[in-house]
């Protein structure tokens, strides 16, 4: 009976997975207009990375090489995406625009956003019922053309989702200039697989009944998100190719090969099967930076690579605020059979005199973390011998705030954004760096356990703060300093704390 309970629950939840349309190709042309409607590529090293759909009509593709694609396209337009900046930034502003409808909203990269609409949709239900009504129009389209059961209160629900999605792809582009897809599904794995059946901006709602035909079209099992490169490369070795392969195949084999927990995972998304919940969570886990190349094969070289990171690395953890306490190096092979997967990594403790120099004297300390990373790099690589490698990558994590300083956490969530234009609403974004689009170069991600949050104060929270006895918001502070809804939310102690610094 239990699991017939949380299956209905789950039968009843609304997912809607937002992708935009060729991001940075975007972002780039809303910086340069004049590149609109011109066959454009975003270059990184000599890989073009992502192109408009003007350019894939002449044939450009996506990790095509620069010459590869000029002699499809003697026309395209490439600009340098090595920067990440502006589309870190333009991503942001897509995951507070979707919070301001819903706070449960998870990132996918720089380019992607889970959103858990399924308490709007329950409204919007209640007042349906509520005024008699029982009409209500699928916007976009409906997987498999099925047709819509009225009657049936789980496709109401979906169509009304899809109602929400089509709000959602509206204010994006009305606020921030761009298009995208959407899908509407039950889960976040249906979702994400529906929303790219109708390409470009344009959206789809998967209804129950279809779920099977959509997850069995697909014709690799590596199309399966949540199933990796490794997994899958073992799962072929099991003569497991396809979704069929795999739902057909002995439980207990399975099992066998790829341990209970992981075999049972697979197996459920398999069948379209995906209960893990749309999480949105607070500061990244760590900050990253890495960068491909053709050829790197001395010693000297490596340095200089590290030293290039670095720099940018250590100002994203300066303007974090927290102190990393381990940093990991890692590098990769060439190989001509495994050209991307065969990466290796070591780490170590930051010693505790170079973790008190973090955002102080951030210049003073590139030196002595060239050296660890150098020491790290030799516990990988025998230098007197010949190597290849074709990327190096610097990792900071364990970060923990600072001992007693506004600076860390505290103000990484007092960070106050300013809001897109039209909207009275104020929004507080928790700065991730994942990423969307295929990079071939400087990669720059963070681990994370979910992704940016919107920060809210619901009245009933209000209420029971000032039930509690917290004072209010200390007025003789500037409001630039502190934001006041933000700072009744923190607990007393660090209100205590903030305002005495203040003082």
């Amino acid at each position: 009976h239990s699991k017939s309970v949380s299956a209905g629950r789950a039968a009843c939840r609304a997912i809607v997975h937002v992708d935009l349309d060729c991001f940075y190709a975007q972002v780039e042309t809303i910086r340069n207009p004049e590149l609109r409607d011109k066959p454009l590529g975003v270059q990184q090293k000599y890989i073009v990375v992502t192109c408009n759909y003007e350019a894939r009509k002449r044939g450009v593709k996506k990790m095509m090489s620069v010459k590869d694609a000029k002699e499809k396209c003697p026309q395209l337009i490439l600009v340098n995406g090595e920067d990440l900046t502006p589309y870190r930034e333009m991503s942001y502003k897509v995951t507070e625009l979707l919070g301001e409808f819903c706070p449960l909203v998870e990132r996918l990269g720089f380019d992607e956003n889970f959103v858990d609409i399924t308490e709007i949709v329950e409204k919007r239900l209640n007042q349906l019922q509520q005024s008699g009504c029982s009409r209500v129009c699928v916007s976009g389209h409906v997987y498999n053309n099925q047709a819509i059961n009225l009657h049936d209160t789980t496709h109401v629900r979906l169509v009304i989702g899809s109602r929400i999605a089509e709000e959602f792809r509206e204010a994006i582009h009305a606020r921030l200039g761009l298009t995208g897809c959407a899908g509407v599904a039950s889960n976040k794995l249906l979702s994400k697989l529906v929303s790219g059946t109708f390409k470009p901006n344009q959206q789809t709602v998967l209804l129950p009944e279809s779920a099977q035909d959509l997850i069995r079209s697909l014709d690799h099992i590596q199309k399966v998100p949540g199933i990796g490169y490794k997994t899958a490369k073992r799962l072929e070795t099991l003569g497991v190719r396809n979704v069929c392969d795999l739902q057909a195949f002995p439980s207990a084999v399975l099992e066998k090969e790829l341990g209970v927990s992981i075999a049972q995972r697979i197996h459920k998304l398999s069948y379209g099967e995906d209960d893990s919940p749309v999480m949105p969570s607070g500061p990244p886990q760590s900050f990253s930076d890495e960068d491909s190349f053709k050829k790197c094969s001395s010693e000297v070289e490596v340095k200089e690579k590290i030293e290039e990171l670095l720099p940018n690395l250590l100002d994203r953890v300066y303007k974090d605020g927290r102190q990393p306490h381990t940093v990991r190096l890692t590098i990769r092979r060439f190989s001509s059979t495994n050209k991307w997967f065969n990466r290796e990594s070591r780490q170590c403790p930051i010693p505790p005199h170079l973790i008190q120099k973090f955002g102080k004297e951030s210049s003073n300390i590139i030196s002595p973390l060239v050296d660890i990373l150098i020491k790290l790099f030799r516990k990988m690589i025998d230098v007197d011998l010949p190597f290849h490698l074709t990327l190096l990558g610097v990792c900071f994590s364990n970060l923990k705030d600072l001992p007693s300083s506004t600076k860390g956490s505290i103000g990484f969530y007092l960070k106050q954004m300013s809001p897109p234009s039209g909207s009275g609403k104020r929004v507080w974004e928790v700065e991730d760096v994942s990423q969307g689009e295929g990079s071939a170069s400087r990669t720059q991600n963070c681990n994370r356990t979910g992704t940016t949050k919107t920060r809210k104060l619901s009245e009933e929270k209000q209420s029971n703060i000032k039930k509690a006895g917290v004072p209010d918001f200390p007025f003789h502070l500037s409001p630039g300093d502190i934001d006041q809804e933000v700072f009744r939310e923190l607990p007393e102690d660090i209100q205590k704390e903030i305002i005495s610094e203040k003082t």
